[in-house]
Formats: structure tokens, sequence, C-alpha cells
């Protein structure tokens, strides 16, 4: 499929993948795709910057190459390696073949070194062509990362290009469509997001949310998707470690529709809280008297407008 034309046609694209975007991300992203920049996504958890990646892929029927960045990832986990078990097979098998003298050793130092041996990880894979166009390269939680690692990340995002010095240069014939992620862990350097175009993504509103959970539980009662949604939005205003991102409300939606629920009540709160929240003192803070308040609220304002 052709790149979207203007800032509409990304948001038409994005939404045909399911995914509700406001004004301001639609032109990050068509910003993105039109002036070939890698796109830097910040915000907490949860919020849709990875799905931003997938649903391109998905729309666009492009590859999805996904890094996920942990801490100690270095150039042979993020690039390539050399699969040496083979390599070591090959020169058994070259000894017991009698591949000897310095002809043989040249010949077989060259063989070992062809691409066959090559392991390819996810950054190198990104930089070959594809018949379907250049792929997604979602470089996520690169926050989790190291400087060094930034750093090396530079080169390979100005010139998508990389050199195996066996081998060569390999170029790609058509630069990636670069999406990175990050939770603010902690601070990416100044150098890495000047390369960058940016976006914050926010918690959603009200209507934006409802939108999203019409969209991925189409199942699901508008009267119980109301609920479930204020009951979120209430929820992220109160003090916890690890606030419910909208991938979490999903799952709730989902948990409820799979215990037959129509309406929320303390008891299924309760029981189902560990859906939403993910530290056990954000959960034992939030049992008994906070939950039912928060309900009693929301039910209050539910009869108000009744």
């Amino acid at each position: 499929m052709e790149l979207p034309q203007t800032v509409e046609d990304t948001r038409r694209l994005l939404a045909s993948g399911r995914y509700v975007a406001d004004a301001s991300l639609a032109t990050a992203v068509f910003l993105s795709l039109k002036l070939g920049r890698p796109l830097l996504l910040e915000g907490e958890a949860g919020v849709g910057k990875t799905e931003v990646a997938k649903v391109l892929a998905e729309t666009l029927g492009r590859k999805l190459i996904r890094l996920q960045c942990y801490e100690g990832l270095d150039a042979a986990a993020a690039l390539y390696e050399w699969n040496y078990p083979r390599q070591m097979l090959e020169i058994r098998l070259a000894e017991l073949g009698g591949a000897t003298g310095a002809e043989g050793r040249e010949r077989l130092a060259h063989d070992i070194f062809d691409e066959r041996f090559l392991l390819k990880r996810p950054l190198l894979l990104a930089l070959e062509p594809d018949s379907a166009g250049p792929p997604i390269l979602l470089i996520d939680e690169i926050d989790r990362t190291d400087e060094p690692f930034e750093a090396f990340l530079l080169e390979i995002l100005s010139d998508f290009q990389v050199t195996i010095p066996e081998m060569g240069t390999v170029r790609a014939p058509s630069p990636p469509i670069v999406i990175l992620t990050s939770n603010r862990t902690r601070e990416i350097h100044d150098a890495l997001k000047r390369r960058c175009l940016y976006h914050w993504i926010n918690y959603p509103d009200v209507a934006r949310e409802l939108e999203i959970l019409r969209l991925r539980a189409p199942e699901m009662t508008e009267a119980l998707a109301e609920q479930i949604v204020r009951f979120v939005q209430k929820l992220r205003t109160a003090d916890l470690f690890k606030l419910p991102g909208v991938a979490e409300t999903i799952d709730w939606a989902r948990a409820l529709l799979a215990l037959d629920r129509v309406s929320l009540d303390p008891e299924t709160v309760h029981a189902t809280l560990g859906v939403l929240l993910k530290y056990q003192d954000d959960i034992e803070k939030m049992l008994g008297g906070p939950v039912r308040a928060m309900l009693e609220v929301q039910n209050e304002a539910e009869r108000s407008l009744s």
C-alpha cells in the first residue's frame, strides 16, 4: 500500500487498523513517513506506543521487525553475529576433505565468512530489500539500554548502512520506517533525539478511550463500556505507583465480558483489580473503601444524568 498523503489519510489508515489517533499523533506519524525520519514515541506504559508500529505494518502491508531493548543489549545481539558452531563444523569438514596448503586455507577463510554463516539480527534485517516495501523497524523501550548502545544506534539511523568487516558494507536500498518507543525510565540522549521526530502519547480522555474500547471490544454494551472507562479514568487520579494504561482498560473489559458481567459492583472490581493494577501495594491501597467510594460517586453521577 502507498504511504498516506495527508494527515487525515494517516488518521484513517491508523483507524483501519483499529487504532484511534488524535490529530497530533496522526500529524507526527504523517511527518515521519513523509520526511523519512525516525519517530520517537514517549509516554507511560500501556498508552499505545508499540501498537503504532504494529498497526502501520498491518495497514501498509509491510514486514514488522522488532528490536526489544534491554539492559546490556549490544551490537552483536542487535545487528549480527557469526554462527561459530557452523563455522567450526565447516572447518572440520574441510580438514577431513583434505583442504590443506595456503590456497586451501585461504579459500576456507573466505568460505566460512559467507552469508550462510551470518546470523542476522533485527537491525541488519531491517536493511534488506523487500518486495512489499521498506519494513517497519520497531526499536522498543530504548530507555532500557545504556548510552553506548545509543551511540551505536546513531550511526545506523544516520546512514542506514553497516560495515561487516569480512563482507563489506550493507546499505538499505530504501530506509526502513523507524519507530522508537520509550517509557521514560531514563532520559534519552539529545544526540539520538535530534535524529528523530518526537511525540508524547498521553492517557486518552473519556471520549477517546470509549472509542478505543468500542473498537477493541465491540461486543460490550455501551453502558458497561462507559462504566469501565469512567472508573479507570478516576483510578488514574489516585496516588498509585503504576497507573493503568489503555492496554489494561481493554484487558479489564475483556475480563468482565469473560465473567458475564453487565455492570460494575464492588465485589467484581475487587476480584479483578489485578487486571488493572500490577503492584500489590496499589491493589491493597484500593481495596475496600476506596473502590466502593469511587463506584458510589460514579453511580450518583449516572443517576443525576438519567
